[in-house]
């Protein structure tokens, strides 16, 4: 497939010349035509047209020689099929009309000074030769002037178009900001409330109970309340700094709460621990509270495993739990959004994360985070060694 896209770009790209070559013939052989049919006033006229001919390529260099070119061809009779092409080309390249004119006016008076010189003309004929000339050499010119200003209005509007498309663009990433933001205040103060009020009840009844069983319950439930709902705000970017977003720090109290709440968990954390990047520690804490999450739902009496390998280059996060004890159960991984969510967020770290069904009817989620590689150990210069007695 590439090569054929290859080669279709090469035949483009070799037309192209080929149709400039052609449209250059035409441009320099018609004119060429034209001043062999025509009958020369002066014996010099055909050699002085052929000539101002094969002169018209010169007007790709600088638009007013291939004019120049032809002068002496125009004072001869014959240079008009030439002076056309190059008037036209002039048109096509000047940009306005006060560049075009003195042009114009240095071929109505090469034109017309031989024929006033040759020949005894009244006025009359004379206006009317020199109306007939600006006219001839005005043509040309004004149809090039007029092609070139068209090519720039569709060009601009081209631009205008483009800049039409992105300002639309801009503005509807910026109702969907709007609009991502109304919906996350309104989920704050909606979801904010309830959590603050859940925190709230929790600990009236942790300071009115006297049962340690309930205070401790309550506690607990004060807790995640006030966790609850300091990760929503760290998710909606409505932190002011004063609240804790949980991170690697907290994957030991998030173990321990599980097991405050029923489920059988076992911390496993080998290797020289470093320092990590915070958007590196919050992926962390998500794989394994939503690992837990789904094991608590899917395999509820299972046993699970937290695992965290500090390795030289990478850290590994595993968690593993058994097959509930009423027998394996299968869990569905196609369509849920979490372990879709913890990916995006382990991979905008850098990451990697797998998951999957193991052989005995459990489920292991795997997350690998990069590290980055210790600084080398100074190393201390020699000491010189005292040259030997003798």
């Amino acid at each position: 497939m590439g090569t054929a896209v290859t080669m279709i770009r090469i035949r483009m790209r070799a037309r192209i010349p080929a149709r400039r070559l052609i449209v250059e013939a035409a441009a320099v052989g018609l004119p060429a035509i034209a001043v062999l049919l025509g009958v020369p006033p002066f014996g010099w006229s055909v050699a002085a047209a052929l000539v101002a001919c094969a002169l018209l390529p010169l007007r790709h260099v600088w638009p007013p020689l291939g004019l120049l070119g032809s002068f002496w061809a125009i004072a001869g009779g014959l240079g008009w099929p030439p002076a056309i092409v190059a008037l036209y080309t002039l048109g096509r390249r000047c940009r306005g009309v006060g560049t075009l004119v003195p042009w114009l006016v240095a071929t109505l008076a090469v034109a017309v000074t031989p024929v006033l010189l040759t020949q005894a003309l009244d006025a009359g004929r004379i206006v009317l030769t020199i109306a007939f000339v600006a006219l001839y050499a005005g043509a040309p010119a004004a149809l090039g002037l007029l092609v070139s200003t068209r090519a720039r209005l569709t060009e601009s509007l081209l631009q205008l178009e483009r800049a039409r498309e992105d300002a639309l663009a801009a503005s509807r990433d910026a109702a969907r900001a709007q609009e991502r933001a109304r919906i996350g205040r309104e989920i704050h103060d909606a979801v904010g409330h309830h959590a603050t009020l859940i925190a709230v009840g929790a600990a009236a009844i942790a300071a009115s109970t006297a049962e340690e069983e309930t205070r401790q319950g309550a506690e607990q439930l004060r807790g995640l309340a006030k966790r609850a709902l300091a990760e929503m705000r760290a998710a909606l970017g409505l932190l002011d700094g004063s609240e804790h977003v949980a991170g690697l720090a907290e994957v030991s109290a998030l173990v321990a709460g599980s097991c405050a709440a029923g489920v059988r968990v076992d911390l496993d954390e080998r290797g020289d621990p470093v320092e990590v990047a915070p958007g590196t520690g919050r992926a962390v804490y998500r794989v394994v509270q939503e690992s837990l999450t789904n094991a608590a739902r899917h395999a509820a009496g299972a046993q699970v495993g937290v695992h965290l390998r500090w390795l030289p280059t990478e850290l590994v996060v595993e968690v593993r739990n058994g097959p509930a004890p009423a027998g394996p159960r299968r869990i569905d991984v196609g369509g849920g959004a979490g372990l879709t969510g913890l990916a995006e967020r382990v991979t905008a770290t850098g990451g990697k994360l797998t998951a999957g069904h193991r052989p005995d009817g459990g489920f292991a989620v795997r997350a690998s985070f990069p590290l980055d590689p210790p600084p080398p150990a100074p190393t201390k210069p020699a000491r010189a060694q005292a040259p030997a007695l003798p």
